[in-house]
């Protein structure tokens, strides 16, 4: 049965008795239907916010997922479906550690109101700070590096105490093959590739682009904003960057049945991605992408905050959802 706005909650319970697990990781079972709730008193411009608050899974460590319906949503029509990173920075200010969002609620109102948009419903999925870089760095694109590269990045983390144990490829296992079915079979949406897009920035921008890649028959598009292509710490001739990019050229899908767009500012940490501009656009050009279904824009003066992506938000909202 579809998730009804009417209902506050569907009450599940799968004994954690019953699960084997290792490390935290829920190994054997799936929480199938689990707890959902309505957030009360949420700032929104509009909609209804949902909340799955420590959603199991076997794959990485458990977290809340957010879920944005739009005004009048109704089991009686489909929905396209975004999923984002970093879900707790996406539609309430009030609540995140620096008191900005994205404003995804107040843009997609708007867009979907003036019929620019496909109707469209919002997973947020939540990181976790402690390891929101394991969870979305690229992982196979440590492959593209050389064994001396390998050697000296290992070598560095080492000395600094800094965990390598990449999760990239479960984070993405998990939003595919354990999220992605509980969003179709709970609420009203498409399930098809061209409905499904993922988008985040920074780091989320790094793994939306890997999503598409690893995925490209569930995902149809990617937004990245303010893509992270230093991968970690920036530094003059990073090896990981070029990992990174020889690993999107090598596996960008069909242009024909997919879109990305990338973006970027020029102060703060933004400052160090113009640099990136022309090999990404060549490696785009390359992989046979146009201005119809890739973009790499620039934003001058703009910074690394959710205050500068809520100020262009409807443009890659567009880019991935238009009518």
């Amino acid at each position: 049965m579809k998730f009804s706005i009417i209902v506050i909650s569907v009450l599940l319970f799968v004994s954690c008795k019953e699960m084997a697990k290792s490390d935290g990781f829920v190994k054997e079972e799936l929480i199938i239907n689990p707890m959902i709730r309505t957030i009360e008193n949420t700032q929104l411009a509009g909609g209804a916010l949902l909340r799955m608050d420590s959603l199991a899974s076997k794959y990485i460590t458990p977290r809340p997922v957010d879920v944005w319906l739009p005004e009048n949503y109704s089991e009686d029509k489909k929905y396209a479906v975004l999923y984002m990173h970093d879900g707790q920075n996406l539609f309430d200010s009030t609540t995140t550690w620096n008191q900005q969002e994205w404003k995804v609620d107040e843009w997609g109102l708007k867009l979907m109101e003036e019929d620019v948009v496909k109707d469209f419903i919002v997973v947020g999925i939540h990181n976790i700070p402690e390891i929101r870089w394991q969870d979305l760095f690229p992982e196979k694109a440590i492959n593209y590096l050389s064994e001396a590269d390998k050697k000296a990045i290992i070598s560095e983390a080492k000395s600094r105490d800094f965990s390598l144990k990449f999760k990239g490829d479960n984070y993405l296992k998990f939003l595919v093959e354990e999220l992605k079915p509980l969003i179709d079979s709970q609420f009203s949406v498409y399930t098809n590739q061209e409905n499904t897009v993922v988008s985040g920035s920074s780091m989320g921008g790094l793994m939306s682009m890997y999503a598409l890649c690893e995925y490209p028959s569930v995902f149809g598009g990617a937004a990245c904003l303010s893509t992270h292509w230093e991968g970690a710490e920036p530094k003059e001739n990073n090896p990981i960057a070029q990992a990174i990019l020889d690993y999107m050229e090598a596996n960008l899908p069909d242009p024909e049945s997919h879109r990305i767009y990338f973006d970027y500012g020029t102060e703060t940490l933004d400052a160090y991605y113009p640099k990136f501009t022309p090999e990404i656009n060549r490696i785009l050009k390359a992989r046979g992408y146009t201005s119809d279904n890739s973009a790499n824009l620039e934003f001058k003066g703009a910074d690394h905050s959710e205050n500068s992506w809520n100020k262009r938000l409807d443009i890659p909202l567009t880019f991935l959802l238009k009518k």
